[in-house]
Order: C-alpha cells, then structure tokens, then sequence
C-alpha cells in the first residue's frame, strides 16, 4: 500500500508539472495538433512515466497512477470553477488582438503571433480584411473569435491557417 500512495503522489507532482508547463509555454502549441506535437506529447508521456511508477510496472501501479491523474485533473477543473483567480492562473485570459479593424500589438506578442498569422486566420474566418473585424480575440482554449458586420457575425474556429503557414514556409 505505502508504493502505490507514492505512486500516487509522483503522478500528482508530474501532472502538476506538465500543467504548469504548458501554462509556461503557451496554449497555442496545443491547439491545432500536428505531428511534432502528437510525437513531443508522446515523448513527454514516456519520459515521466518511470518518474511515475518507478519500478513497479504491474497492473495495479499503473492503474493507481492513472487513477491520481484523473483526480488531479477532476479537481483542478472542479476548483476552477469556483475560483477565478485559479481559473485564470490555469487557463489564462482571453487576448484581445483586433479592436474595431485596429490591430492591438501587445495582444499579437502576448498571444505570440506574428501579424501574417493573424491576417491567415481572420481569411480563415471568411473575412478579406483586419479592417473589416470588430473584434478578435485569442480565447483561452488556443482558438480565436472574429466578430464582424458590427458584432452580428461572429466565427470561432481553431487556428489551422498556422498550420498551413508553416507548411508553405518550409
């Protein structure tokens, strides 16, 4: 019993480490999988998982640490939602990026885009112009929100225009 609580409590302390990390280096990276992330998220999973279980690879180690990461991820959600400032420290806050067709700078550096990343995403949108948009802003699930044609139109859509850029940068 006393290795499976030790178990335990590494797999509290990893995920918390990998929440923070993310938080550290962006959502953006998350949002719009592709197949560096899919092979980094399944590198991350291997190099924590003997920090996890040590040497105690049997079914009941494994299912003890799996277990801890549901409750962990069950109670950063269920705290969350009663508290704001942990909600923001989680998942951080919406960027305003484009205010009535003006483009906000620090938004594009908080939300670390580039201006022909954004003018890609907002065509995404449908829209042909920044100046056309009364309101962008990078949500905190990774996506970006365009409102148009006085705040009536409105899309949300993840971002795969960075994708695309990337492609044809190559």
């Amino acid at each position: 019993m006393e290795g499976y609580v030790l178990i335990a409590l590494k797999s509290i302390a990893v995920y918390v480490f990998i929440v923070a990390a993310i938080r550290f280096f962006g959502k953006k990276e998350f949002a719009q999988l592709s197949v560096v992330d899919v092979v980094f998220i399944l590198l991350i999973s291997n190099a924590v998982q003997n920090a996890m279980v040590g040497s105690d690879s049997s079914l009941g180690g494994g299912l003890v640490a799996a277990f801890a990461l549901f409750v962990m991820n069950y109670g950063f959600k269920f705290l969350s939602s009663y508290s704001p400032f942990l909600a923001k420290a989680i998942e951080g806050e919406p960027v305003l990026l484009i205010y009535h067709g003006v483009v906000k700078e620090s938004g594009l550096k908080k939300a670390g885009l580039t201006l022909v990343q954004l003018e890609a995403v907002v065509r995404e949108h449908g829209v042909s112009s920044l100046s056309e948009v009364d309101l962008a802003v990078f949500e905190v699930d990774g996506n970006i929100s365009v409102l148009t044609d006085n705040y009536r139109n409105s899309s949300k859509r993840k971002h795969k225009a960075l994708q695309i850029i990337g492609r044809n940068t190559a």
